[in-house]
């Protein structure tokens, strides 16, 4: 058992240490907190903490795509699944940041600038305003595609080695809402390919 919660604590931290930051961006001391969060109600282990700090820019940068789908998509049927799973999305952000709240962590986004596994960065988001129809399906499905295997694997990570029992629930509805939408998504991506 701890074997496996070391196991997984080290893939979570090692997809976080992925991150690509800018090298001019100064580097937070390790032991003062964030000046801006507020006091703790319940300290969040590194794990957690990390969870919920990938998760909520996560969902932001996906609804932020999801958003251009009204406008852009071809497909009806691309365009109704992009505004389901953004209303999705933005309720589990509902959920996430009160859970940043309670582990006393600034609703900022850390890892801005940073190239994460399955974020949905600036660019592709001028990217996706530039593009439109098929051309647009095709790209969203690829991103958004990415963006849940991503988050269900880092969730996957959460539900093994945090330690908050808020934050494990969370991600195991995470990870099953995400193998949901990838089911949904293979079965809309065949009857539109």
């Amino acid at each position: 058992m701890k074997a496996a919660r070391t196991t997984a604590a080290l893939s979570l931290l090692l997809l976080l240490a992925g991150c690509a930051a800018p090298a001019d961006a100064p580097r937070p001391s390790a032991s003062a907190p964030p000046a801006s969060a507020p006091p703790l109600s319940t300290p969040a282990d590194p794990t957690d903490a990390a969870w919920v700090q990938l998760m909520t820019p996560m969902n932001e940068q996906a609804v932020a795509l999801l958003s251009l789908a009204g406008q852009r998509a071809a497909d009806p049927r691309i365009r109704s699944w992009a505004a389901t799973l953004r209303t999705a999305q933005n309720g589990e952000l509902t959920r996430l940041r009160p859970l940043l709240a309670r582990m006393g962590l600034p609703d900022t986004n850390v890892h801005e600038g940073h190239e994460m596994p399955g974020m949905v960065t600036e660019i592709d988001l001028e990217r996706a305003r530039t593009v439109e129809g098929r051309a647009f399906d095709r790209f969203l499905v690829a991103q958004i595609r990415d963006h849940l295997r991503q988050s269900a694997q880092v969730s996957r990570s959460e539900t093994k080695a945090g330690t908050r029992p808020d934050a494990r629930r969370l991600a195991a509805a995470l990870v099953s809402a995400r193998r949901s939408e990838l089911d949904r998504l293979t079965g809309l991506s065949e009857r539109t390919g």
